[in-house]
């Protein structure tokens, strides 16, 4: 069989390698992609969006207990755990369409379904056919971690690959790790009735602010989940159903386990070394444009180790097509990323963190602060639990961090303000519909002018000076 000679080869249709293949068609490449497994990669099949639709199956059984403080009495809710799932696959299948090989085909991509791998620095073999292309884009992804604690491979575990299988409502559900990943999981499983642990070998939530994390698992705890830090397991066995043991001697038993501690690049398949790519345990290297050591060659996503978001791949992806396209100089950052964890209450983080904006600025940084309490929306819907941080430089936003209702939501202004080196004052000019969550932002900003208008000797002379002669 001939090769196959294309502009472009994309290799993995997750959501990063989807646009790459559909914004490089769609301006006038011959692009082939290939993808051996589903098509949506993890996002949409065993990620984001099924853990989304359980989280909502969890928030409605959680308002029918919590009604009392609105004049309607709680119940205690009949749920249907298959039938929970049921709305699961719905969603992910409503969404499949749209990542389909039918619609690629039709927007005039070439879609293998094998695996690629390399078989020189320009060729690639998927199933029988290699392709010749002048550009390759790496998007492979990642799966999850499954680390070699004993015991672990001779008993039924789960990992977000095949959790949203499951169908029968675990009576007591046993997680391995306090991420994002585990803390939503055990939140929307506590909420539909399972008992839940989480295990966690340092401190849960660890990567978010400290201060935000600890509002969210007073929550969460609160909700019955049992949450213990410093608890790394040393060892699994089937004993009573699924038990752990912790390095500290502790055992925790229950009848299900979900294993949640990390994620690792899809790497293991792709004879890199074939390719002159260079790469490590944590992922592909590549420069800030993206390429790797092979110049035809990007990567993007998961498998360069990086921030492991679907919008970050797809931010990744306009960068690429701006280089392989048009051959403009283009760089990836990620300041301007914002992430959202969909735990009760959510958190947001955008740009730097107060400690890392301290360890940055020093004096020069101002943190401002407001609290959701001090919201009227939140207030009328009894969601006050919840504060915003945002961090400024002479006037210029560095970072924002939000925990509480619709955090993701919120912190899109953030990550706009961020991307476009915007100041202060372009959130404290604007005017918010009343009442609103989004007020918040407003107010938060207000804070910032606080002090240098209310608390100011010079404004109130210039005022007194003003009144008495204009």
């Amino acid at each position: 069989m001939k090769p196959l000679k294309v502009d472009l080869c994309v290799i993995g249709a997750g959501s990063g390698g989807l646009s790459v293949a559909a914004g490089a068609v769609q301006m006038g490449a011959s692009v082939v992609l290939l993808e051996g497994g589903m098509m949506g990669g993890d996002c949409l099949n065993h990620g984001c969006v099924p853990s989304k639709a359980l989280l909502a199956a969890g928030r409605h059984a959680h308002a029918m207990t919590t009604g009392a403080a609105f004049g309607i009495t709680p119940v205690v809710p009949q749920v249907d755990y298959a039938a929970a799932k049921a709305h699961v696959q719905a969603v992910v299948a409503g969404i499949a369409p749209h990542d389909s090989v039918a619609r690629f085909e039709g927007l005039g991509v070439k879609v293998i379904s094998e695996y690629g791998r390399f078989i020189s620095a320009r060729e690639v073999q998927a199933g029988d056919q290699v392709i010749r292309a002048r550009r390759f884009v790496i998007a492979t992804g990642s799966s999850p971690f499954v680390p070699p604690i004993p015991g672990l491979g001779e008993l039924r575990h789960y990992t977000n690959e095949d959790i949203f299988e499951l169908q029968e409502l675990p009576e007591h559900l046993i997680i391995i790790g306090g991420g994002p990943i585990g803390m939503e999981m055990a939140q929307a499983h506590r909420r539909l009735g399972s008992r839940v642990t989480v295990l966690e070998g340092a401190k849960a939530l660890g990567k978010d602010d400290p201060e935000l994390a600890a509002i969210a698992l007073e929550r969460i705890r609160g909700e019955g989940v049992e949450v213990v830090e410093g608890a790394m397991a040393a060892q699994v066995s089937a004993k009573g159903g699924v038990t752990v043991q912790t390095r500290g001697g502790a055992s925790y038993t229950g009848s299900h386990l979900l294993v949640a501690v990390g994620r690792q690049p899809n790497i293991a398949s792709l004879d890199l070394e074939k390719a002159g790519v260079e790469y490590s345990r944590t992922g592909i290297d590549v420069k800030p444009n993206l390429k790797t050591s092979n110049r035809r060659v990007y990567a993007i996503g998961d498998v360069t180790g990086g921030l492991q978001f679907t919008h970050m791949a797809g931010y990744q992806a306009g960068v690429v097509i701006r280089s392989a396209l048009f051959g403009l100089p283009a760089k990836s950052s990620n300041m301007h990323i914002p992430w959202a964890t969909y735990t009760d209450p959510e958190i947001a983080q955008v740009g730097l963190s107060e400690a890392e904006a301290k360890a940055a600025h020093g004096a020069r940084l101002e943190v401002l602060r407001f609290d959701f309490a001090d919201n009227d929306r939140a207030r009328a819907e009894l969601a006050t639990t919840g504060l915003i941080k945002v961090m400024v430089v002479k006037g210029r936003v560095v970072g924002a961090s939000i925990v509480g209702a619709q955090a993701g939501e919120l912190i899109q202004l953030w990550a706009l303000m961020i991307a476009n080196r915007l100041k202060i004052g372009a959130v404290a000019a604007m005017v918010s519909p009343y009442p609103t969550m989004g007020e918040i932002n407003k107010r938060v900003a207000g804070a910032y002018y606080t002090p240098r208008l209310f608390q100011s000797a010079r404004v109130k002379k210039i005022v007194r000076f003003v009144q008495r002669f204009a």
